[in-house]
């Protein structure tokens, strides 16, 4: 999981590790640290910010193209609280596959599960 403020990063890493079905490999601030893991661990899913250091802009979005390009299958989840619909362009410009925004919370177990 990577997402550079720390209240979010901790209250997310909290509420994955109450669920028993998931492991948490690997908890970072920033675009490049959670390329590093990634590598080092090989998880099945990543959690990213849109926006991370040292820019502030799109690391997030970045790291999930790389990602995708370097580890093809992996699931890769991105979260943010910015509205602009240009970060949702770009991802799926990348070959990013999902779902609009559902109006409704989704459990994170299932989410994960349904992946």
């Amino acid at each position: 999981m990577a997402e550079d403020s720390l209240l979010v990063r901790e209250g997310v890493r909290l509420l994955l590790a109450a669920e028993p079905d998931l492991v948490l490999s690997g908890v970072f601030g920033d675009g490049e640290s959670l390329l590093a893991g990634v590598d080092a661990d090989r998880p099945d899913v990543v959690l990213t910010d849109i926006r991370m250091p040292p820019t502030h802009t799109d690391e997030g979005i970045r790291a999930a193209d790389r990602l995708a390009r370097s580890h093809p299958g992996l699931g890769v989840l991105v979260l943010s609280q910015h509205l602009d619909p240009g970060y949702v362009v770009r991802l799926f410009a990348g070959g990013g596959a999902g779902r609009p925004p559902a109006r409704q919370r989704v459990p994170v177990s299932w989410a994960a599960a349904a992946g």
